[in-house]
C-alpha cells in the first residue's frame, strides 16, 4: 500500500552540485594556477587609492623587517593606520620576512647596525663562556640587530612604495581595461 504526501507536508532539499566521482581531481600545476589568478584578483579589487595600498605596503616591510616574531603583522597595520594606509596590503607586505628569509635578512641587519654602531660583530657561538658575558653580548647584539632592522626597514619601505605604486596602477589599469572588454 502506497502512502501519498503533498507537496506542503514534505520539504526536500536538494544539495548544491557534489563533486562528481566520475571527474578527476585538476593536476597542481592547474590549481595552483587557479590560486594565483584568485589571489591576483582579490588584490586588484582592493579598495582604495593606489597611494593608500602603496602606503600600506611600505609599512608592512618596514615591520617586516624587525625580529618581532609574531607582532610585525600588528605593527605593520598600526603603522599603516596612522599614515593612513591600506591594512591589508600592510599584512601582506610583512610577509617579507618569512622562515626562508629570517636567517639572512636579520644578520644582514644586524651586522648593518654593527656597522653604523663602530662595533665588531659578535659570534654568539664562540665568543660566549658565561652567563654574565650571554647577558652582556646580548645586549650588544640586540641594539644593533634592531639598528639595523630600522635602517633596512626604512630603506626596503621607501623602495617598495616607490617600485609598488606604479605597479599598483599599472595592475588596476589593466584590470579596467580586461573588465571593460568583456
Amino acid at each position: 500500500m502506497r502512502s501519498t504526501v503533498s507537496s506542503d507536508q514534505l520539504s526536500v532539499s536538494i544539495p548544491a552540485k557534489a563533486p562528481s566521482p566520475s571527474q578527476p581531481p585538476r593536476p597542481w600545476g592547474t590549481r595552483l594556477k587557479r590560486r594565483v589568478r584568485f589571489v591576483y584578483l582579490k588584490f586588484i579589487r582592493l579598495r582604495g587609492h593606489p597611494k593608500e595600498l602603496a602606503r600600506g605596503l611600505a609599512a608592512g616591510v618596514f615591520a617586516g623587517m624587525f625580529p618581532l616574531f609574531g607582532l610585525q603583522t600588528v605593527m605593520g597595520i598600526a603603522i599603516a593606520l596612522r599614515i593612513k594606509g591600506n591594512p591589508l596590503m600592510a599584512a601582506a607586505g610583512t610577509w617579507i620576512s618569512n622562515p626562508l628569509t629570517y636567517l639572512p635578512v636579520y644578520a644582514f641587519n644586524y651586522r648593518l647596525g654593527c656597522w653604523i654602531l663602530g662595533r665588531q660583530p659578535v659570534n654568539l657561538f664562540s665568543d660566549v663562556e658565561s652567563l654574565k658575558t650571554l647577558l652582556e653580548t646580548s645586549t650588544d647584539v640586540g641594539v644593533a640587530l634592531m639598528l639595523g632592522s630600522f635602517v633596512m626597514g626604512l630603506a626596503f619601505g621607501a623602495l617598495s612604495y616607490v617600485v609598488g605604486l606604479p605597479l599598483i596602477r599599472r595592475a588596476r589599469r589593466r584590470y579596467r581595461q580586461i573588465t571593460q572588454s568583456d
